[in-house]
This record gives structure tokens, C-alpha cells and sequence, in this order.
């Protein structure tokens, strides 16, 4: 289950130890799971053997916990993997300011899955696409053969269709399956099922099936959620609700921006990748998948913009949504077997592919809300130099005491933080050491 409350009040004021207390205790994990988290204990070389080829080590990230969620009336606690300062403080702070409205609500579509049958050398498309059709219930029943349990459990293949497509090659039929995988990303099943068909389509077209492969543009497996941020929340203070209009107005001119602009647009979708692709690799996902077709999906039937929508309501709050293919399981593939993997799922308390892809949603669009509000205002580099200070320490080779005394003069003297003002003041710190 969710934890009680994602409000975790001075979180980032523990240490690294005091932390994982804190959050076992809040999502009841077991010591074997929080153990997962400790750089020895996470993925083993034997595992990692087993996952890829010519395995010769393991590569760590930091896995951070962004607070504050509360999607459909529940609180979440949210791992993210990711190597860049600001993303999980972003996250957690723009969470933090649609609680007043009731958090995040999803509204996702079933696990619907399409795997592509490319037929080629037709000598009469439409004759052919028909005769599929026809053939669409005999078809169905075959691919379900397949995958019996996946049946069982309410999914399996649900319909077909077919499309005829123009290329540098001829006219081609692309025959799809719209597969519902329930609690699996679904890949296995989907190309095992398009696998199975093709000799009884080649039969029906008396032509050649090539490609038999799942898409990841998942245009039928939307996540959408959406949230409401009044004007006093996005304030600096949370009470001026002027200066909160100025903001919103500020991140809904930056919103129009991006849909105008591609050159905009692939960086303002950057930035909602920061939440989605953090949260996927930290729960085991296959986030190039993700990645591929939520780009793609930006240029569906349209010009190339954004993932979210922005808009002010009559009462002057903010709207925000996202709708992104979303293409994730609970069962199979890296998170059957990453013991980290299995210790962020047991933190969000999910059951189901569908609560996975709401939370993952949710924190692109937290994420896209942290950059457009930051631009919108003080500037992306104000922030993110702050919270990449300790980054830039750790590189000029600073121990503990030292970061700790110049990461304070520098945040206090509120001077432009760069790299040669980080020397200068470690230098003069050892001096008086």
C-alpha cells in the first residue's frame, strides 16, 4: 500500500542512514530490501551476468526519494535514479504545491500494446487487407493461444487492424495487434504473438511477412494525470497570490513557447524526462521504450511540441495535464530480478502496471512545472548551481568539513556560484585551517 503521508518534513537535513530508517519505517520495508539500497548490497556480478553480455562490472547512481505526492487521494513516496542536482528537489516542491487542490488525478487508459506485421510483395493490398479482416476472429483466437494465462488474467490480443502504408520499397500492409498486457510491459508477449500469425498471414495474403515486432509508440496505453496549483501555492511564500499570478502567467507564456517552438519543445520535453526516465530506471523499466515513445508521441498526427498542457481557469489557478505512452510492468524483464528494482517498487506500495504509470506521470509533470516555474522567475541556473554546489566540492577534491564550511559561505554570500569561486574559497578555508 501507499504510505500514510509523503510530507517528510527536514528529509534532506538527515543523513544517508537516517534517511533509509526514516523511510523503511514509513513503507514498511524489510531490512533485506532497505539493504538493497547500500552500494554493496544492490545488484550483484552474478546477477548482471545473467542480465546482458560480456558483463565485466555494475555502474551506481544515487537514488533519491521525491516526497510530497498525493495521486488519487493517496500518498506516494517516489524513487528517482538520476545523476543531475534539482531534479528531486523540483519534483518534491512542486508536488508540494498542488495539495491545497487535492494532488494528482490519473485517468489512464488499459495496458494496450501494438505489435507491427509488415507484409510486402502484395499483388492486390486492398484485396489482401480484406481477406485479414475477414479473417480477424480466427486470427485473434490463434494469438491468444499463445499466451493462455495472460488470457486468464483478462488481456490477450483484443483486436486487429490493418493499415496500408506507401515507402521507397512499394506499397506494404502493416498488420496490428492491439494486445491488453495487463501487469507486463508486454514485449515477450506481443512479438511471440505476432511471431506465431505470420505463417497463417503469408497463407492469407500470398505474399511475405518481414518484420514482426511490438511499437513502442503505445498511442492505446496513455497515462494521463492532471493537478491544480492555485496562485497564493506558487508563490515564493504561499500566501501572495498576485505574485503567484505573475508566475503562472510566466510558466503558461513559457508552455506556448514550447508548443510553437520545436527547438523549445525538445528541451522542454527534456525536462519531463528528468521525472519519467529517473522513475522508470529506478523501478526497473525499459526507459528507452518509454523515451522513444513519448517523443514520438509529441509528433503523432501533429507537429513535434509539448507532453504537457498549461492553462489559467476563470478562478486564475493553474492546469496542468500530461498524456505520455506509457509502457511499464510489474511482471518480467529487469524488475523480476533487480533486487533494487523489487526494494522502490515495495517503497511506492504499487500493485499494478496502472499505479506505476500514474506515478511516473505525475512526476513529469512535477518535474515540467519545477523548470517552467524556474525559468519563468529567477532562472534555471539559480537553483540548480545551489543544490550542484556539493557536486563541484566533491570535484575539487573537498572532505566533509570542508564542503560543509564553504557550501555555507558560498549560499550565504548569495555571490554567482561557479567553479572558480568554489577554489577560491575552499583555498581559503585551508588557509586558515
Amino acid at each position: 500500500m501507499p504510505v500514510n503521508n509523503s510530507r517528510l518534513q527536514g528529509f534532506y537535513q538527515l543523513s544517508v542512514k537516517e534517511r533509509r530508517s526514516k523511510i523503511a519505517d514509513i513503507a514498511n520495508l524489510s531490512e533485506k530490501q532497505v539493504a538493497a539500497w547500500s552500494s554493496d548490497n544492490g545488484l550483484s556480478e552474478e546477477t548482471a551476468d545473467g542480465m546482458i553480455e560480456n558483463v565485466v562490472g555494475t555502474y551506481s547512481l544515487p537514488i533519491g526519494v521525491a516526497t510530497n505526492f498525493i495521486i488519487d487521494n493517496e500518498h506516494y513516496l517516489i524513487p528517482f535514479v538520476v545523476e543531475e542536482a534539482s531534479i528531486v528537489a523540483a519534483a518534491s516542491n512542486m508536488a508540494k504545491r498542488c495539495q491545497t487542490m487535492g494532488g494528482f488525478k490519473s485517468d489512464n487508459d488499459k495496458p494496450v500494446m501494438i505489435g507491427q506485421i509488415q507484409i510486402v510483395d502484395c499483388k492486390n493490398s486492398e484485396e489482401v487487407r480484406k481477406a485479414i479482416l475477414d479473417a480477424k476472429s480466427e486470427l485473434i483466437l490463434k494469438c491468444n493461444e499463445v499466451d493462455p494465462i495472460l488470457v486468464k488474467l483478462g488481456g490477450g490480443c483484443q483486436d486487429i487492424e490493418v493499415h496500408t502504408i506507401e515507402t521507397q520499397s512499394g506499397t506494404m500492409l502493416i498488420v496490428h495487434l492491439l494486445v491488453d498486457c495487463r501487469d507486463a510491459m508486454g514485449a515477450n508477449a506481443v512479438n511471440s504473438m505476432a511471431e506465431t500469425i505470420a505463417p497463417y498471414l503469408e497463407t492469407l495474403s500470398k505474399a511475405t511477412v518481414v518484420l514482426r515486432i511490438i511499437s513502442n509508440l503505445a498511442v492505446h496505453r496513455l497515462a494521463r494525470v492532471c493537478a491544480v496549483f492555485t496562485a497564493e501555492e506558487m508563490s515564493d511564500d504561499g500566501e501572495n497570490k498576485e505574485s503567484g499570478k505573475e508566475i503562472i502567467t510566466g510558466v503558461v507564456r513559457a508552455y506556448h513557447f514550447a508548443v510553437a517552438d520545436q527547438f523549445r519543445a525538445t528541451t522542454h520535453n527534456k525536462g519531463i524526462m528528468n521525472g519519467i526516465s529517473a522513475v522508470a530506471v529506478a523501478c526497473g523499466q525499459d526507459w528507452r521504450a518509454i523515451e522513444a515513445g513519448a517523443h514520438s508521441y509529441c509528433a503523432y498526427k501533429r507537429n513535434y511540441g509539448s507532453l504537457t498542457h498549461w492553462e489559467i481557469d476563470a478562478q486564475g489557478n493553474l492546469h496542468g495535464s500530461i498524456a505520455c505512452p506509457m509502457a511499464v510492468g510489474l511482471v518480467g524483464g529487469t524488475v523480476g530480478i533487480h533486487p533494487t528494482a523489487q526494494t522502490n517498487i515495495a517503497l511506492l506500495g504499487i500493485k499494478s502496471a496502472n499505479d506505476l504509470a500514474k506515478c511516473i506521470a505525475a512526476a513529469g509533470l512535477a518535474q515540467n512545472l519545477g523548470a517552467l516555474r524556474a525559468l519563468a522567475t529567477t532562472g534555471i541556473q539559480t537553483g540548480h548551481m545551489k543544490l550542484h554546489l556539493r557536486n563541484m566540492l566533491v570535484a575539487a577534491d573537498a572532505d566533509g568539513e570542508e564542503i560543509e564550511y564553504v557550501t555555507n559561505k558560498i549560499r550565504l554570500s548569495n555571490s554567482k556560484i561557479t567553479m572558480t569561486i568554489v577554489e577560491n574559497t575552499l583555498a581559503e578555508f585551508r588557509q586558515k585551517s
